[in-house]
């Protein structure tokens, strides 16, 4: 029997079908071993990745950290997950390097959209390099930052916070460390989480990507669905008994999931993003080789060299 469908009638077999529990437990826990081993096999090497999403979603007490990735194409692929929070670097590090191992090559520049872990962004540079360009989730960065504030002024900044994503990237820097000046002498707090990470928050915009994409790739929401669907699958769990159990049930969720992905929201203008991302890395390649070549002479960088 496929997981999937050993999820929807896990609760109706062993409340209404004189299906001993045991039995229907041991068919799942068989259907979900199978999920979670399918999962960790996938190989991405022929797959041409331009976009990778990582979040979190929790399990009662429990985190799993989540990796979707989209094609040049736009269609969406469920990368793997690990058990831990984005906050944890050891595990963040781990997925990553699992996702390397698995055919998806450092060596291309792509773009990561995260939901702001200081672990995560460290993780990617260390198994990737920092020359990939990430987008923090605005959607998380938005609610930190009026987490921070009175019920009253909560809107008005999430508000100008919104209007300032839509303006090209020096503009809307400038309103958002506006509002940050605003809010410096009544509440420190939320003017500092504003201004943590500001300019990742602007990375889309500074691509240069159409705004039919940018409602995308702004925020984790990707990551956000599938969880949604992942919840509805496994809200009968009223106890998770171990790690084990949480990512069995969370890979047979999220492959079933899987199945009803649809091509995000501009798929069309992903060609923006791909020549965008070539172009970042050529100027980082001609950037080492001038570093190169003034090593190599023991000074500063000649403008012959320079302009190479």
């Amino acid at each position: 029997m496929q997981s999937d469908v050993l999820i929807r009638l896990v609760p109706e077999m062993a409340e209404s079908c004189g299906i001993s529990r045991s039995s229907v437990s041991r068919e799942f826990i068989k259907a979900s071993e199978e999920a979670l081993r399918a999962l960790c096999e996938r190989r991405f090497d022929d797959v041409d990745l331009l976009i990778i999403y990582i979040d979190g979603v929790q399990f009662g007490g429990h985190h799993v950290i989540v990796a979707i990735g989209v094609d040049r194409k736009g269609r969406k692929h469920l990368l793997g997950l690990a058990d831990g929070a984005t906050e944890n670097a050891v595990v963040v590090k781990g997925l990553l390097e699992d996702l390397v191992e698995r055919g998806v090559s450092p060596e291309k520049r792509r773009l990561f959209v995260i939901d702001g872990s200081k672990a995560l962004r460290a993780g990617i540079d260390a198994v990737f390099g920092a020359d990939n360009p990430v987008q923090r989730c605005r959607h998380h960065k938005i609610e930190n930052v009026s987490g921070y504030l009175p019920k009253g002024l909560k809107e008005e900044v999430k508000l100008v916070m919104r209007a300032a994503y839509r303006l090209p990237e020096k503009k809307g820097i400038a309103k958002i460390e506006e509002q940050a000046d605003w809010l410096e002498k009544n509440y420190p707090s939320a003017a500092a989480s504003l201004r943590e990470g500001l300019e990742e928050t602007f990375t889309i915009n500074r691509l240069g990507l159409p705004a039919t994409l940018r409602r995308c790739l702004g925020t984790t929401n990707l990551v956000e669905s599938p969880n949604a669907g992942m919840r509805l699958r496994t809200r009968r769990v009223t106890r998770w008994r171990d790690t084990k159990m949480i990512l069995r049930w969370a890979a047979a969720a999220y492959l079933e999931t899987e199945k009803h992905f649809h091509r995000i929201m501009g798929y069309k203008s992903l060609w923006v993003l791909e020549a965008a991302l070539r172009e970042g890395k050529e100027v980082v390649k001609k950037k080492n080789q001038t570093q190169e070549v003034a090593a190599a002479e023991g000074g500063q960088p000649t403008l012959q060299a320079a302009a190479t």
